[in-house]
Parts: structure tokens; C-alpha cells; sequence
């Protein structure tokens, strides 16, 4: 028999963002049903950026005892229990997954639903048995990887994000397709973990990010024995022995790259088939639900959120999502997104981040300053041996911080302040008036920032009064 459920709130899609706004619903007093066809925690926990943060930590360690030599140590190429390796990833997932578990959110008094979930009416959704009936709902359905109908793909096995951290054993020969972020963060994490690794990118690689800054990345995945081919359009991959081989074209000319393993790392795609959206009279295509600044999709009692309304496709942007919504869903309030100061990282080593414009952005206006310093300046990171980068920041008219990008030791952590100054508006004296503690990276920051001053501080005119004032004694 069917089941009715009637909710103040129900969210389908149990990822990073769906589970906020569920968790946060329910505490407030809401009546919240959650539904989750696959594993609880969504692709952040299960395939994306927790196992993927595992495995580079691994990657790390093995980097560490592989060129601890230059500090005097006992380098050594190091020996990968590759099914360890697997286990410590699935081990990180397994100690974060009761936080994300049924059985915490039905603690929380959500009612949680396991099932496939589709849209029957306005302000209705099926799953299983059950016909849940809510004031407003939430999508948060996320996205998948996205597999390009390379010729031949259906005829080789290839591994995605879904499955990548499924292995056991450590590919003899990884080729990538595809040098984003993902497609490089694997590729790094699995040459110091001892595989050969082939990248194949049809344009740039890390096209998003400041050119300057990629080819900090670029330079030292390519020390590491890395071979990163750009414009390298593939053109079909067929089978090799018990491998697989991928030909690709670059200006006219027919390459054959054969290896154990096939990764495609080609982008993501928002999951928004089977919902029956149209049932809701939801606008959608292939690149995501249609949202306005309030999140709400053409269906006024609809929200979505994440990765499948499209744009920025992070786990820290789900959940800022989540807080827009439930200021609008529970309380009314008109709350609206802004995508001024959203910050991303990629984890290569060097890490490169980046919030605000970029400096080809900042470049297109009047009055920018474009300011930079290498880490090779910062003590800190020369007492680790860590020197590989710079900072750049852009500067506004009347000293308003514009955008910061990074690359080098860490970039992810030192970020932070600069999304603070860019969300905030903040002027650059208020990074250069900053107490940094010594020796650290975040010294860096107040440096760049000072920089701004520099021409002024120790220009002509000052020296002129310093030698007035001098004269009076």
C-alpha cells in the first residue's frame, strides 16, 4: 500500500549539501524528510573529496621518504603497500561516515528514506512506496562524472572518480584524459605512489586558473616524471594486451600511448535524469537546474543547491548553498547568493588557490595593481625546502582588494584571509597592518600586502620629509 508523508521540508540528495540543510530543518523545528538513493555523504564522502585527500596524503608520505635526503635523512625510494593504501583511504571514509549515517540524522528527527525519488506533482515526490508531500523542497541531487563519447570507450574498462579508489593493486601505467584539477591530483598522487603516469589534455592544462601560477604546478609535476601532454585531442582508445591504449592528435601528428590503467577526469555533469522534474514544472538542461539569486528553481516551492545546479561545483559552495535556503524555506527571508568571494583549491604539490578576480579579470579594469612575491622570500618556507611559488594580488582603486591567487606550500590554508578581505571589501592596509607571527607562511600575506606601499614609503617625497624633520632636531 502507498505510504503518505507529509513534511514542512524535503530534501532529496543526501551529499554535503542536501544533509546541511536536512540537519539544520529539523534542529530548527521543521518537519524534514530526507531522501537518498545511493551511500549517505554523497560523492564528497564516498568518491570525491575525502578519499581523494586520503590517497594524496599517502602520496605525500611516500614523497617525504623518498626525498627526506636533502634535510640529511635517510632518503629512500619508499616501499607501497598498495592495498594498505586502499585500506587507509576506505579507513578516513569509514571514521567520517556515522557523522553522515542514517541513523544520526533520524536522531536529529529527520525522517530518512532510502530510494530512488521522482517528482509527481508540484508540490509532490514518489520514492518506493511512499509519497511524500511537502511544503517546499530541496534538490540536491549533485553531479557525476562526466565520460566523453571518446570512440571506443564503451569497448575498454576506465576508471572515474567512482571507482578510482576502488583499487587495490597500484596501476603499472596510469593515462589520464583530462588535466583539471581532478585529472592532476590524481596523476601526482599515483606517480609518487610509484606509477607511470601519462596526462592528455585536448587545451591547457588547469585552464581556470592564473597562467603563471599553473606553471608552478606544471614545472614540478613534470620534475616528478610526470608527462603532461597538452593539446593533445584523443581521438579513440582501444584495447592493449591486458591494457589499454589511447591515440591521440596533436597538430596532425598520431600518437599511440599505451598503460595498464585509463582515468577519465573530463568534468562533471549534473545528476537530473529520473527526477521527472518536468512533473514539478522544474526548468533544467544537460548543464543543471535553472535557480535565480534566491535558489529557487522555476518552481517557486522548489529550491536546488550544489552541483546540480552547475557553476562552481565544490563542497564549500553546497554548503553555503544550504544556509541561503534555509533562510529562505524556513524563515522567508529573501537571502541571495553571492559568488564574489568564492574560494577553490587544487592539491597538487604545490597547492594552487584562488578567490576574487583573477588577474586577468582585475587586469580589465582602470587603476589595478597587480602585487606578487615568491616564496623563495618567505623564511619559513626555506627552512622546509618549500620554495616553489608565489603570491599575487590584485589591488583596486583606493587600495580595495580585488582577488588573490597562490601557489606553493599550503595555499589552501593561506587563502582564508584573503576570502575574509575580498567577502569583506577590506582595503590592503588591513593585510600589511596584520601581526604575523615568525617564521610562518602566512608572513607571505602581510609581505605582498606591504608591498603596495613600498614605491611611496621609500620614494623621493619621503626621503625629503625624513630629512626636513631630521633638521628640526
Amino acid at each position: 500500500m502507498t505510504r503518505i508523508v507529509e513534511a514542512d521540508l524535503c530534501v532529496i540528495g543526501a551529499g554535503s549539501g542536501g544533509l546541511s540543510v536536512a540537519a539544520g530543518a529539523a534542529q530548527m523545528g521543521a518537519k524534514t524528510v530526507l531522501i537518498e538513493k545511493g551511500a549517505m555523504g554523497g560523492d564528497c564522502l564516498n568518491t570525491g573529496c575525502v578519499p581523494s585527500k586520503s590517497l594524496l596524503a599517502a602520496a605525500h608520505a611516500a614523497h617525504v621518504v623518498r626525498t627526506s635526503g636533502r634535510f640529511g635523512v635517510n632518503g629512500h625510494e619508499p616501499d607501497i603497500d598498495f592495498a594498505k593504501v586502499h585500506g587507509h583511504v576506505h579507513g578516513v571514509i569509514a571514521s567520517i561516515a556515522p557523522h553522515d549515517s542514517v541513523e544520526r540524522f533520524e536522531g536529529l528527527g529527520v525522517t530518512v528514506i532510502k530510494g530512488a525519488a521522482h517528482f509527481t506533482g508540484l508540490r509532490e515526490a514518489t520514492v518506493n512506496d511512499t509519497v511524500v508531500r511537502a511544503r517546499r523542497f530541496v534538490l540536491a541531487t549533485g553531479s557525476s562524472a562526466f565520460v566523453p563519447p571518446i570512440d571506443g570507450i564503451d569497448g575498454v574498462p576506465y576508471l572515474t572518480n567512482e571507482s578510482v579508489f576502488e583499487l587495490t593493486e597500484r596501476p603499472d601505467h596510469l593515462i589520464v584524459i583530462g588535466a583539471g584539477p581532478i585529472g592532476m591530483e590524481m596523476a601526482q598522487a599515483f606517480r609518487r605512489l610509484g606509477s607511470q603516469v601519462t596526462v592528455l589534455e585536448a587545451f591547457t592544462m588547469m585552464p581556470k586558473d592564473d597562467p603563471e601560477l599553473v606553471d608552478v604546478v606544471r614545472t614540478r609535476v613534470s620534475s616528478e616524471g610526470i608527462d603532461v601532454q597538452e593539446g593533445a585531442a584523443v581521438q579513440r582508445v582501444e584495447k592493449a594486451g591486458n591494457g589499454v591504449a589511447v591515440v591521440w592528435d596533436r597538430d596532425g601528428a598520431e600518437t599511440r600511448t599505451t598503460g595498464s590503467h585509463l582515468l577519465v577526469a573530463t568534468g562533471r555533469r549534473a545528476n537530473v535524469h529520473g527526477l521527472n522534474l518536468e512533473a514539478a514544472g522544474i526548468a533544467y538542461s544537460p548543464k543543471g537546474v535553472a535557480v535565480d539569486n534566491r535558489l529557487r528553481t522555476s518552481n517557486k516551492r522548489v529550491f536546488a543547491i550544489g552541483d546540480v545546479i552547475g557553476g562552481y561545483q565544490f563542497t564549500h559552495v553546497a554548503g553555503y548553498h544550504a544556509g541561503i535556503v534555509i533562510r529562505n524555506a524556513l524563515f522567508r527571508l529573501p537571502a541571495k547568493v553571492n559568488y564574489d568571494a568564492v574560494p577553490w583549491v587544487t592539491y597538487t604539490d604545490p597547492e594552487l588557490a584562488h578567490v576574487g578576480l583573477t588577474t586577468a579579470e582585475a587586469e580589465k579594469r582602470d587603476d589595478v595593481r597587480v602585487l606578487t612575491e615568491p616564496f623563495s622570500g618567505n623564511d619559513r618556507a626555506c627552512a622546509e625546502g618549500e620554495t616553489d611559488g608565489l603570491i599575487k594580488v590584485s589591488v583596486g582603486p583606493k587600495g580595495r582588494i580585488l582577488g588573490a591567487s597562490i601557489a606553493g606550500p599550503r595555499a589552501g590554508e593561506l587563502i582564508t584571509p584573503w576570502t575574509l578581505a575580498v567577502r569583506r571589501k577590506l582595503k590592503i592596509g588591513a593585510m600589511a597592518d596584520v601581526i604575523a607571527p615568525y617564521p610562518t607562511l602566512g608572513e607571505i600575506s602581510k609581505r605582498v600586502a606591504g608591498s603596495y606601499y613600498t614605491p611611496t614609503l621609500f620614494g623621493p617625497r619621503t626621503r625629503r620629509i625624513v630629512g626636513l624633520l631630521q633638521k628640526l632636531g
